[in-house]
C-alpha cells in the first residue's frame, strides 16, 4: 500500500521511471510520507497539519511533470495537471482558477467509482450472463438448437465458443447532451443526465433495441450491472473526501503569471491577478462544486517552471510564502539521456521494440547505437532550443521512420541497429545547423 511506503521506497518506486533528479524525488516523498504521518497525529493537531507545498525549477523535459503524476499514481491520489497560463484574474474571459479544483474532484470521482466497479466485477459479471443467457436459451441459431440447458450455456460462453454469435439486446441510451453553463461554482459543463436522470418517467433515458456479437453484448450489460451495484451516492461522499485529503493538483508554467523581474514597466495587472486568485486556493478555502462544498486546506500543490525569464522571487510575497519548499532540477546531460533510454521501466527502446514486434519486426538497438543516438540529441539541443528528455522522442521517429514506415514488408524481419546505422539515417541532422530546428 503506497500510503504506508517509506519515503525511501517511494524514492525507490520513482527511480523506476525517472532517471536521477534525486532532490525532487525526496521532497516528494517526504510530502506523501507526511500525509500518513498526519493521520497517526493526535486529533487535535492533525487539522492543523497542512501540506508544505513544492515549487520545482528547472528547464522544460526534466521530469517535473512526470514526478508529480507518478506520485499521484502510486498513492491512488486524485491528480490534475493545469496550465497557469491559461487561467485569467475575476473580469476577464478565460478560466477561473476555482476549475482546478472541480477538476481534481471529477478526477477523484473517476478514480472511486472504478475502484467500486472492480469491486463488484465477479457479481456484475454473474448477473450479466444470467441476463444474456435467458436470452440465448429462448433463440435459436445456425449452430445451436433452441432448449439447450442454461448451464451447458454457460459453460460455452464461458469457453468463449459463443462469442461470434449475434444476439439483440436493449442497451440504454443518454438523451441529455453535455452543456456549458453556469453551476454554483462558475461556468463548467454540466451533464443534463445528473441533473434529470434520476427523476421519475424516466426522463433522460431511453433504452434502443441493438443486434451485437455475444462478447460486445456481455460487455455492455456487465457495465449496466455494475453500474446498478455501484452506490454513487457513496462514491460521491468518498470521493469528495480523497480530494480534499489526498488530492493533489499540479500547476505548470508557474513563472509565466510571475512578474518579469522589469520595475520599470510596473506591475503586470493580469499576471498579478492570477496569482492573487490562485492565493486563496493554496491557502486553503472552500470551493463549491456540483457534488457539494470541497476545501483545500489540505490538498498538495506542486507548482513547476522553467524560471528562464522570471524568478521564484517574482511571484508576490503571499504564494511564495505557500510554497516553502523548492527544489531545482538539473538540466539533462548526455549521460542521462542515455539511462532514460535504457533504464525505465517504460523505457523508449522498450516501447519502440513493443510497437515493431506487433509487425512481427524484432529491433535489436546495441550499446554503441544507444551512446550515439543520446550524442546526437544532446547536440541538437545545445544547438537549439533544449526541450530535454522530449528531443529523444524525435530523434528516434527520424531514426525509426523507414523501419516503421516498411515493417509489413521487411524481407528480414530483424532490424539491427548500431551506431553507424545511426549515423547514417541521421546524418543530415548533424551536419544541417538549420535543418536542426526543424527537429523538435
Amino acid at each position: 500500500m503506497a500510503s504506508t511506503m517509506t519515503p525511501r521506497e517511494i524514492v525507490s518506486e520513482l527511480d523506476r521511471f525517472i532517471v536521477g533528479q534525486r532532490a525532487a524525488k525526496r521532497a516528494v516523498a517526504i510530502a506523501l510520507r507526511n500525509r500518513w504521518r498526519r493521520q497517526h497525529a493526535p486529533p487535535e493537531l492533525r487539522e492543523e497539519i497542512t501540506p508544505k507545498n513544492i515549487i520545482m525549477i528547472g528547464p522544460t523535459g526534466v521530469g517535473k511533470t512526470e514526478i508529480a503524476r507518478r506520485l499521484a499514481k502510486l498513492a491512488s491520489a486524485p491528480f490534475v495537471k493545469v496550465e497557469a497560463s491559461k487561467f485569467t484574474e475575476v473580469g476577464y474571459v478565460g478560466r477561473d482558477v476555482d476549475s482546478m479544483v472541480r477538476d481534481l474532484v471529477e478526477n477523484s470521482i473517476q478514480l472511486v467509482r472504478g475502484e467500486e466497479t472492480e469491486k463488484v466485477k465477479t457479481r456484475a459479471r454473474d448477473a450479466a450472463e444470467d441476463r444474456l443467457l435467458d436470452l440465448l436459451a429462448g433463440a435459436s441459431s445456425f449452430f445451436r438448437p433452441a432448449g439447450e440447458s442454461k448451464d451447458r450455456l454457460r459453460e460455452r460462453l464461458r469457453a468463449g465458443t459463443l462469442d461470434d454469435e449475434l444476439v439483440e439486446i436493449e442497451v440504454q441510451e443518454n438523451t441529455l447532451p453535455m452543456m456549458r453553463g453556469f453551476s454554483p461554482g462558475g461556468m463548467e459543463e454540466i451533464n443534463l443526465q445528473d441533473l434529470f436522470g434520476n427523476l421519475p418517467f424516466g426522463i433522460g433515458k431511453k433504452t434502443k433495441k441493438r443486434k451485437m456479437r455475444v462478447q460486445e453484448a456481455l460487455e455492455i450489460l456487465q457495465g449496466e450491472e455494475a453500474g446498478r451495484l455501484v452506490d454513487m451516492d457513496r462514491v460521491q461522499r468518498d470521493a469528495v473526501k480523497r480530494a480534499e485529503q489526498n488530492g493533489i493538483i499540479f500547476i505548470d508554467e508557474i513563472d509565466k503569471v510571475a512578474g518579469g523581474g522589469d520595475s520599470s514597466r510596473g506591475p503586470d495587472v493580469s499576471r498579478e491577478g492570477v496569482q492573487r486568485d490562485i492565493l486563496p486556493i493554496v491557502e486553503g478555502s472552500t470551493v463549491t462544486t456540483k457534488y457539494g462544498p470541497v476545501k483545500t486546506d489540505h490538498v498538495l500543490f506542486i507548482a513547476a517552471g522553467a524560471f528562464h525569464v522570471s524568478k521564484p522571487s517574482d511571484l508576490i510575497p503571499e504564494l511564495q510564502g505557500r510554497f516553502p519548499i523548492r527544489v531545482e532540477l538539473e538540466p539533462l546531460a548526455q549521460a542521462d539521456l542515455v539511462r532514460i533510454l535504457t533504464e525505465p521501466q517504460n523505457s523508449l527502446i522498450r516501447q519502440y521494440s513493443a510497437l515493431l514486434a506487433a509487425e512481427g519486426v524484432t529491433l535489436n538497438v546495441d550499446e554503441t547505437a544507444i551512446q550515439e543516438i543520446a550524442r546526437i540529441a544532446q547536440s541538437v539541443n545545445e544547438r537549439s532550443q533544449n526541450i530535454g528528455a522530449r528531443r529523444l522522442h524525435t530523434v528516434l521517429e527520424r531514426l525509426l521512420d523507414e523501419v516503421s514506415f516498411g515493417a509489413t514488408e521487411l524481407p528480414d524481419k530483424t532490424v539491427n541497429i548500431d551506431a553507424a546505422y545511426v549515423q547514417k539515417q541521421l546524418a543530415d541532422v548533424v551536419k544541417d545547423e538549420d535543418l536542426s530546428k526543424y527537429i523538435l
